[in-house]
This record gives structure tokens, C-alpha cells and sequence, in this order.
């Protein structure tokens, strides 16, 4: 598509704003912020949520601008029975089968953003495409059915019981196209839904090189005395975080590893003892101080399978950071073979060994992280992704045309 063919383009995300973690909402906001640089008339809807453990409404709903892009906020409402929404959801988790009728009361027991579907309802063809993402919550769901033949669900599929759902099938079959960010979550969408759209892309994404790197600072600021390991995300079971904390427990065992394992990000990091005096939480960081996090360490750390491209893995090999992924993670050890950047764990024992590999050989390490820092400006810098997005929004206007 021709850069000088604007297009007036609505992103559709349950969070967005200061404080607000997680790999899908930073894809959707820093796409809206790049298309919107490029021309584009673009406006973000969302909700007043910040957390996705509560989803209470904590910004202020309205109109707001915000790097060029106009956005929108529309309060979250609760779901009227905890007790029913916590059974469905323990038996989505344990891979039971549900009818149709439940996973939709499965979606609706979450969280619900009524005045956005209605918004949705009454704007969603003055839109060139309107772009939704992830796949399980309420917001693509629902949003995804109200324009479909302008509708693009970027999923963010992971292999889990959620993407099994047949409403998830039907949302990704239904749509006119679709924006997967890796070959491996784009072979997992074939299999997920069969009958997917035929307009579909493998987009990626990307992550901002940052114009410099206080490594000194950060450990002084943060008083940083020891070499550690880096662990960057959300603190939660479906992230790898506990089965980290027992890896890195385990490789302490009789052990003169030298690393402590620093941890950034949100959610309760609920650190067993025994290891508390090496795992050092500095919470929530602003968004300048991260990338001097990533550079400072030795080693980022990914124990998390549940990817569908990984940006802290891209943030590493940027600031010169060599990394070390769970081998269950489909996503996360295809980066690293095609980069040659990283390197695999499949058990505790492994791990330490990566960890020794790390702490004993310092230029091989170096070599790794070259190798990766390569492969992410090769492939996923925005001019790149911007493109992929543009001609894939261009395909869509003219079927549209038709």
C-alpha cells in the first residue's frame, strides 16, 4: 500500500496506559503510535482497567490524545457471580469441554465493557479496519463481531486451554484477516481454527532501540552489588515465574553460582525462604529505566511457554544481553534458533548449566547476545513491522473496494 493512502484505523485493547504490563497491549499501543506517524487516523479504544487481576476501573472514562492517536475509555463492569466465573474458569483450565453456552458465560464472567460494544456498534464501519487484540478477552470476542468484513484480530494465541474454545475458533474464522506476530503461533492458529481466514500474515513486532544505556546507574540506583540474572514480566504461574523461583533455587544447591536473580514487573513475587537474600524485586519500572535492566544483566531469563513473540527476549538481545529459554516454549526456542542467540533449559539440572555457561564463559556469552542483537535488527524493527502492517491493511481495502 502506498504510504500516502491514509486509512482511518480503530485499535481495540481491554488496557492501555501508564502502569499497564503485558506483551499484546504494548504490540497494540506502539502500532497505533507508529501508523498514526505515518498519516494514519487512528483511535485506540479501551477500557479504565490498569489490572488484569481485578480489572477495576482506575482511569477515568472519556475522550483523551495521547502521541497522535485519539483515545477512548469505557468502564469494565463485573461479572455478577464470582463463584460461577471461578468454576468455569477452573474447568477451562483443566481442558473440560463446555458448551457453547458456557464459554460464552465463561467470557462474560471475566470482565465486560458494554458502553465499548455500543460504541463499537455505532462507529465500526467509519473505520477503514478495526484491529483487536488478544484473543480471550470480551473486548476482541465480542468487538469482533460487529464489523467482521473490516475486522483484523491480532490473537496472541499461546498453546493453553483458552485457545482451544470454540468461540475462539469462530472469532478467528469469522474475521476478515488476521495478525500473527511468529511462524509458530501462525502454525498454532491452523490448528486452533482450521477455517481461519484465507487473509491472514505473520506481521511480527517489535521493540524501540533505545538512544543509550546506563548499566552503572541502574546498579547504582537500585544497589546492585552482585551479577545478576534477569527475570522481566508478570509474576504469575502462567508466566513460568514459581517454576523459576524453584529452578533458581535449585541451581543455588551446593552451588558457587555468583548470580542473584533480580525480578521486574508486576504481581506478588512471593519469593520462598531459603533464597529471598538472592531474589531482589525492584516492582514496577518506568519505562527509562527498563532497557538499563536488560543491559546491566548477564542474562535474561524466559521460563515462560505461554509467548506468542516474547519482546523481553528482543529487549535483551538489544542491550547486548544473551538469553536463556524454557525448551517447552515453542516461540521462545525458535527465536533462538534462528538467532543463534540464546540458549535452551528443559530441567532444573539444565538450567544451572546455563547458568555456569553464562558465569564461565563471558565472550562466548558476549557472542550469543551479538548473534541475537543481529536477528532483532534484521527482523523486528518498526520501519519493518509498520510495513508488514500497511501492506497487510492495504489488502484488506481493496477486498473491501471489491
Amino acid at each position: 500500500m502506498a504510504k500516502s493512502q491514509a486509512m482511518r484505523i480503530a485499535f481495540v485493547t481491554p488496557r492501555y496506559g501508564a502502569g499497564v504490563v503485558g506483551g499484546s497491549e504494548a504490540v497494540m499501543s506502539e502500532a497505533a503510535w507508529g501508523l498514526a506517524s505515518r498519516g494514519h487516523e487512528v483511535e485506540l479504544l479501551t477500557t479504565c482497567a490498569r489490572s488484569h487481576f481485578s480489572w477495576e476501573n482506575e482511569f477515568p472514562a472519556g475522550i483523551s490524545h495521547d502521541r497522535g492517536i485519539v483515545v477512548r475509555r469505557f468502564p469494565t463492569v463485573s461479572a455478577k457471580s464470582r463463584l460461577l466465573a471461578g468454576e468455569l474458569e477452573r474447568r477451562v483450565q483443566s481442558s473440560e469441554k463446555l458448551t457453547e453456552a458456557e464459554q460464552i458465560a465463561w467470557v462474560n464472567g471475566r470482565f465486560r465493557v458494554p458502553d465499548l460494544y455500543l460504541d463499537l456498534l455505532k462507529c465500526a464501519r467509519s473505520f477503514d479496519a478495526v484491529i483487536l487484540s488478544p484473543y480471550l478477552f470480551w473486548s476482541t470476542i465480542y468487538g469482533a463481531e460487529v464489523a467482521p468484513e473490516r475486522t483484523i484480530v491480532m490473537p496472541c494465541l499461546h498453546d493453553e486451554p483458552y485457545a482451544w474454545l470454540s468461540i475462539v475458533s469462530k472469532t478467528l474464522s469469522s474475521s476478515a484477516g488476521l495478525w500473527f506476530l511468529s511462524e509458530p503461533e501462525h502454525q498454532l492458529g491452523h490448528r486452533v481454527a482450521p477455517g481461519m481466514s484465507a487473509h491472514h500474515s505473520v506481521v511480527g513486532a517489535a521493540v524501540n532501540l533505545p538512544s543509550g544505556y546506563d548499566t552503572a546507574g541502574f546498579r547504582e540506583r537500585h544497589g546492585l552489588t552482585r551479577p545478576f540474572v534477569l527475570y522481566a514480566g508478570r509474576r504469575e504461574d502462567g508466566k513460568g515465574w514459581r517454576q523459576l523461583l524453584g529452578s533458581f533455587s535449585s541451581a543455588l544447591v551446593g552451588s558457587d553460582l555468583p548470580f542473584d536473580l533480580v525480578t521486574v514487573g508486576v504481581g506478588a513475587p512471593n519469593v520462598p525462604e531459603g533464597i529471598q537474600e538472592r531474589v531482589i524485586d525492584l516492582g514496577f519500572l518506568d519505562e527509562w529505566e527498563l532497557p538499563s535492566a536488560f543491559a546491566a544483566a548477564e542474562a535474561m531469563i524466559q521460563p515462560s511457554v505461554n509467548e506468542s513473540f516474547s519482546r523481553t527476549m528482543m529487549e535483551s538481545w538489544l542491550a547486548g544481553t544473551p538469553v536463556i529459554a524454557n525448551a517447552a516454549g515453542e516461540v521462545i526456542t525458535w527465536h533462538c534458533e534462528r538467532s543463534g542467540g540464546g540458549l535452551s533449559y528443559n530441567d532444573d539440572l539444565e538450567l544451572a548449566q546455563c547458568l555456569r555457561f553464562i558465569a564461565e564463559a563471558p565472550k562466548a556469552a558476549s557472542a550469543l547476545a551479538e548473534r541475537g542483537r543481529e536477528y532483532v535488527l534484521a527482523n523486528y524493527t518498526w520501519e519493518i513491522v509498520l510495513d508488514n502492517m500497511e501492506d497487510s491493511l492495504g489488502g484488506l481495502a481493496a477486498e473491501l473496494r471489491r
